[in-house]
């Protein structure tokens, strides 16, 4: 064969184009140029859209075995919870059943034995529902502001409780707003009972970083007191209602070295975060104490009564006839 004839340039399949470092500049500057154009100008936001709408079915049937398991397992702990939830409400309702059985049988043995003594029945205080605005403005103290006042019928030193327990007192009062000063203020006191032995004290505000505790000074190192004992108001104060839940003892230290004991109590009221509390009619209100000597002045006008008709009937032994 004539070497004439034979195609003397290489076949296509080794002809060479731009280097390799030449394309990779080339297309690092072209993605460069494209992300700040993106960034800056969106340019390929409709390419993106236009991508997006055609990938979602593919997309959403791809995700569909994903979330089947996702609710299967999310369907098995509801129902694992449920259960439980369940059982406790059971439980608890049983035991509020009885304790709502006792505590009518309780009710009904007081008032006989009140009858029976002839005392004057607790005073039941008033309540008017508030809700707290915002705390203080004072960072030194423990302080909240609710949205009742003067025109609402509040008034100072008035008790304020949530659901839980007292949450404290009323300290200033003004036309539309009252300020409250909590349980865990360092100026704060309250009379308490230990409601398992009947011992009476008192709890002072130990403020802390992460909220506050209470203290029982002055309790002697053989004073019978535990841990979780509750602690009640005990009403000697004259302003808040006796039988009133406050907190709960958390520690017990009795050292050597002191003939007291440091105690220490968690109040059962919410003290951060409170939203809706209750404002009491403090016992010591002209309207609670009328409430309350009512029965007494009866009894005294009766007694008096009964022994002038018995000194009339009575006649005088040293008069002369």
């Amino acid at each position: 064969m004539p070497f004439e004839t034979l195609d003397r340039s290489p076949p296509p399949f080794f002809k060479q184009g731009p280097s390799a470092w030449s394309r990779l500049v080339f297309y690092s500057a072209l993605a460069l140029f494209l992300m700040v154009a993106d960034a800056r100008f969106r340019v390929a936001q409709p390419l993106r859209a236009t991508i997006a709408t055609v990938l979602y079915p593919a997309q959403w049937l791809a995700l569909q075995p994903v979330q089947m398991m996702q609710n299967f397992a999310s369907y098995l702990t509801d129902l694992k919870t449920a259960h439980k939830t369940e059982e406790a409400a059971r439980l608890k309702l049983a035991e509020q059943s009885q304790r709502a059985g006792q505590v009518e049988q309780l009710l009904l043995e007081n008032e006989r034995l009140r009858q029976l003594l002839a005392l004057r029945d607790r005073v039941q205080a008033s309540a008017t529902a508030a809700q707290v605005l915002h705390d203080a403005t004072d960072p030194y103290s423990r302080r909240v502001v609710i949205d009742k006042g003067q025109l609402q019928g509040i008034e100072p030193g008035s008790p304020v409780m949530d659901e839980s327990g007292v949450l404290g007192q009323v300290t200033r009062v003004y036309p539309f707003v009252s300020e409250i000063t909590l349980l865990i203020d360092r100026d704060q006191v309250i009379p308490v009972m230990n409601s398992r032995t009947g011992t009476r004290s008192v709890v002072y505000g130990v403020p802390t970083p992460h909220g506050g505790q209470l203290e029982l000074r002055y309790m002697s190192v053989t004073e019978d007191v535990k841990e979780d004992d509750l602690l009640t108001t005990s009403g000697v104060d004259g302003v808040y209602p006796p039988g009133l839940p406050v907190a709960r003892v958390s520690s017990v230290d009795r050292r050597t070295d002191s003939s007291f004991a440091r105690i220490h109590a968690t109040p059962l009221a919410k003290m951060q975060g409170v939203i809706h509390v209750m404002v009491l009619t403090p016992v010591g209100q002209p309207d609670a104490l009328a409430e309350a000597a009512a029965p007494a002045a009866s009894a005294a006008s009766a007694a008096s009564a009964a022994s002038v008709s018995r000194k009339a009937r009575t006649p005088d032994r040293g008069r002369q006839p």
